[in-house]
């Protein structure tokens, strides 16, 4: 149970998954120290180092049964967590305590879990964004035909749809899945590189036999699952800090999208265009009964703001590794890490469960497009009486005093936009009197929006889901 006495991360409290904070929690880190251990112990075994086999059958026995409050009594009294954890696994396994860590510096068990853990994080991560991407994908496909006013500067433009908008949300996110998977690409362990990386430990323990020593390397990282070329070639202490900033700032991309996502949405619903979903019992406002605040998007904006500030404190734990290493990354990267997955964790949680109940109000919409559509579409009534034997450069006068006039009287007496009425009303327009409705048919005015939602989908979205087709099918959770 939580001590209220104490403040929590409401990253833990509130926002991310159960999922990616078991991913990150001591639990699964010093069970992966363990594990590193026992591939090490094994692997110099097999090389001929003078480690039993029954030692390292005693190492696997207690590979989980980790005793956290012994270990931190140690902490306390050694000021080291790894050597800590040494002596709280050998006391589990006391034949083999001798043989324990043999060669190896703390950054063996620390850098090399640690990137194990950043990508068990990127997986989490990569079966949210595709899940995001599905329900998007539904929503572009359901609303690709309905017209709606697009904008730029904030200003109404010339239309699109409400899917063919979608589709500029799923394009981000598809170009954050691109770089999500070259990142899947580079991610190396450390492996087996000694104190300063030049593995001289191990080349003692190996009586001076590189290649035995270039052997251990690979068997270890074998035994975790990695090929020998998921390994750096050189290191120092450390694993290259970069690739800290490389992983943020491809969450920075993500929170990016979101981020868009919503604040499109939260002026849509502004708008009365969109809104995210609304509980039964959900309250908008402790004073203002009536209102439905779009508060998973604010809460989206909220936190994506926060992640993508994060990348810049990497960059500067990157550049500041002073020769070999130096510690003032540590406690840093222990937060930073941690807390830029749980962020973005939270926000593709969110994304989804937005994404999956976006209530759309046509007729709203419909509004909005028919207060506006009068006046984009005067350029195509002046031609329809171009081809009748019209003169052009009066009509274009006529029909430009008439849209000055309609639009004073929208904006100050705060009427109906009645362009098309008084083009109705004016001779010089008779010549479509009978065809107004017809040439203002707003799905006239979408270009290829429909068939650019199709095929977008069809060529660039339906091929990444086919291929994580095992992943779809999860929903968004709102935790608060």
């Amino acid at each position: 149970m939580s001590d209220k006495l104490q403040y929590e991360t409401p990253l833990s409290t509130r926002y991310a998954s159960r999922e990616m904070l078991e991913n990150f929690g001591d639990a699964k880190r010093f069970r992966l120290w363990r594990k590193l251990w026992i591939a090490l112990a094994e692997s110099e075994m097999e090389l001929g180092l003078p480690i039993t086999r029954a030692q390292v059958e005693e190492l696997k026995a207690h590979a989980e049964d980790i005793d956290f409050a012994r270990a931190e009594e140690y902490e306390r009294q050694v000021r080291h967590d790894v050597m800590a954890h040494v002596k709280a696994f050998g006391d589990a396994a006391p034949d083999a305590a001798g043989i324990l860590h043999l060669g190896a510096t703390s950054c063996f068990v620390d850098c090399n879990s640690e990137i194990m853990i950043l990508r068990d994080g990127l997986t989490i991560l990569r079966k949210k964004l595709v899940n995001v991407m599905e329900k998007l994908k539904e929503f572009a496909l359901k609303y690709k035909d309905l017209p709606t006013l697009g904008f730029t500067h904030l200003q109404p433009a010339q239309l699109t749809t409400v899917g063919k908008r979608a589709t500029l949300w799923l394009q981000d996110l598809m170009l954050d899945y691109e770089s999500l998977t070259d990142l899947f690409g580079k991610v190396r362990l450390r492996g087996v590189k000694g104190t300063t990386g030049t593995q001289a430990s191990f080349l003692d323990l190996f009586d001076g036999d590189g290649e035995k020593v270039k052997e251990l390397e690979r068997r270890v990282v074998e035994k975790l699952g990695y090929s020998a070329a998921e390994v750096y070639p050189v290191t120092g202490q450390t694993y290259p800090r970069k690739f800290d900033y490389n992983v943020l700032c491809v969450l920075s991309q993500i929170a990016q999208s979101a981020y868009k996502f919503s604040n499109d949405l939260r002026i849509l619903q502004n708008m009365k265009e969109i809104e995210e979903p609304f509980e039964t019992a959900q309250i908008g406002s402790s004073a203002m009964a009536y209102k439905r605040n779009p508060m998973r998007c604010e809460r989206i904006s909220s936190l994506a703001r926060y992640m993508i500030s994060l990348p810049v404190n990497s960059a500067v734990t990157a550049g500041t590794q002073w020769f070999e290493r130096t510690l003032d990354d540590s406690a840093n990267r222990r937060i930073v890490n941690a807390q830029a997955f749980l962020t973005v964790d939270a926000i593709l949680d969110l994304y989804m469960n937005v994404a999956e109940g976006l209530v759309v109000y046509e007729k709203m919409i419909a509004r909005h497009v028919a207060a506006e559509l009068p006046f984009m579409a005067t350029e195509n009534i002046l031609m329809e009486c171009v081809k009748a034997g019209g003169d052009r450069q009066k009509l274009h006068e006529r029909i430009r005093t008439l849209s000055q006039e309609a639009g004073m009287a929208v904006k100050r007496e705060g009427k109906d936009n009645d362009l098309l009425s008084r083009i109705a009303q004016d001779e010089m327009f008779a010549a479509v009197h009978d065809r107004l409705g017809e040439i203002v048919d707003a799905k006239k005015f979408v270009g290829r929006a429909p068939a650019q939602t199709e095929e977008f989908i069809t060529a660039h979205i339906l091929p990444i889901l086919a291929r994580h087709k095992d992943l779809l099918g999860a929903h968004g959770e709102v935790r608060v």
